[in-house]
């Protein structure tokens, strides 16, 4: 008989704390006690932040040109964002994590569920080893919640954050239903985990301020009046387990790759090969989920300040088959670009979207109406797989850009990159990039 199944349940939330600047604290030491930020593509605005920026009222999302002088005032160390090195980190971070359990969810790149039902130990030692192991090993502080319910996981994680005395471990899953409303008086509404912004007014005028609150109402009313989403959240405050595991991610139905320029580009050549360079990161995503697309978007517009001349373009072109393939997609790319372009307009943004998106299998049961029962080689052939496999083994072996496209190979003087001027070097994902130590 499974022992797990004859307890209560016990879900653990993992995160690491301020992720990106954590991660850049591991390599430059030097960071830690300053107050410092990771900047959005093209150093725009603040996508992260330490604690000691917050404590000089730096908040979400604020404009780099805003608080700037705080660098010369204050000592902030203002840093752009490292994709590479927070991807490479989340990776090992998980896998330490899921030592713990043998069921894991990976919720986003920073933060996971945990099954601990029936894992021997107490919530606070199993946490606390979680915490100690993963600071250790790789140097990401973390904190850890734990609740009979993932709503529950996720708010005792945010009152291990929020209480110094409970030491980075907030376990609820142990507690009586009494002790369990008292924490959740302490958390508002609003930060209560699939609440929202928009939903914290609405909630507010009905008498609805605190976790706790929300816990009580009962969920047929809110169902009726908002949602089912919010009724589960509701039920799952309350104790009762409504969401389920989700051990694998959900394929996505479409993949949207777009980014703003560093630069203006005005040239259709530039725009080309921004755009087959975002067609063939999508194309890879695309067949990491063993999926193919049967329409590929693409846009560009200009920049929504200044005097320029605005333009906004974009058209959606339908592929003879199904497919994954990086070439095919490519080709069907330049024709959305030639077919949007239009010279003297500035672009600042430009992007792919793919469309109707299927799995493989799914394609192959489908044939078109003048297809043949026994189709002869296509552009989704066998030799192709095996070509698109190579291509991205060979990429993620040695590295994302080892082996592309003529046409997304990018030139020292390209002008669409983004403004990366305060990047640090891919420490765990470049060797000639890797850190040196001194003795």
């Amino acid at each position: 008989m499974d022992i797990s199944r004859t307890q209560p349940p016990r879900i653990a939330l993992i995160d690491g704390n301020s992720f990106y600047c954590s991660c850049e604290r591991v390599l430059r030491p030097s960071l830690e006690g300053k107050p410092l930020v990771v900047l959005s593509n093209n150093d725009g605005c603040a996508i992260a932040r330490t604690q000691e920026a917050k404590d000089l009222g730096i908040k979400m999302g604020a404009p780099w040109f805003q608080i700037r002088h705080l660098a010369d005032t204050h000592g902030l160390v203002a840093l752009s964002a490292n994709f590479s090195l927070y991807g490479d980190m989340s990776h090992r971070m998980m896998n330490i994590i899921g030592q713990f359990s043998p069921r894991q969810e990976i919720y986003s790149i920073d933060e996971c569920f945990l099954d601990l039902t029936g894992v021997p130990g107490t919530g606070r030692e199993i946490g606390t080893a979680i915490r100690n192991r993963v600071r250790q090993w790789i140097g990401i502080p973390t904190c850890v919640g734990i609740g009979p319910t993932k709503t529950l996981a996720k708010l005792a994680n945010h009152l291990a954050k929020k209480v110094p005395r409970l030491l980075g471990v907030c376990d609820l899953s142990q507690v009586d239903h009494t002790a369990r409303l008292r924490a959740l008086a302490h958390v508002p509404v609003g930060d209560v985990w699939g609440v929202g912004r928009r939903l914290t007014p609405k909630l507010q005028t009905l008498g609805i301020h605190t976790a706790a609150d929300l816990a009580q109402t009962n969920p047929r009313a809110l169902q009726k009046r908002f949602s089912i989403m919010l009724a589960k959240t509701a039920r799952e405050l309350a104790g009762e387990a409504c969401l389920g595991w989700e051990e694998q991610p959900p394929h996505k139905q479409q993949i949207l790759y777009s980014r703003s320029f560093g630069q203006p580009v005005m040239n259709i050549d530039d725009l080309r090969e921004a755009v087959s360079t975002f067609t063939t990161r999508a194309a890879e995503r695309l067949r990491t989920q063993y999926s193919v697309t049967r329409a590929i978007s693409v846009f560009a517009r200009t920049s929504f300040f200044g005097n320029d001349p605005p333009y906004s373009g974009s058209v959606v072109i339908e592929l003879d088959k199904p497919t994954a393939d990086t070439r095919l997609l490519l080709l069907a790319a330049s024709k959305g670009v030639r077919s949007i372009f239009k010279p003297g307009f500035k672009y600042a943004k430009a992007g792919i979207c793919l469309l109707a998106i299927e799995t493989a299998e799914q394609a192959c049961r489908q044939l078109a109406l003048f297809d043949m029962q026994e189709p002869s080689p296509t552009p989704t052939s066998k030799d192709t797989r095996k070509l698109m496999q190579v291509m991205d083994a060979l990429n993620e072996r040695y590295g994302r850009s080892t082996v592309m496209p003529a046409s997304a190979l990018r030139g020292k003087e390209t002008t669409w990159a983004m403004r990366q001027e305060r990047k640090t070097p891919a420490y765990t994902t470049q060797w000639e990039q890797i850190v040196h130590i001194w003795r």
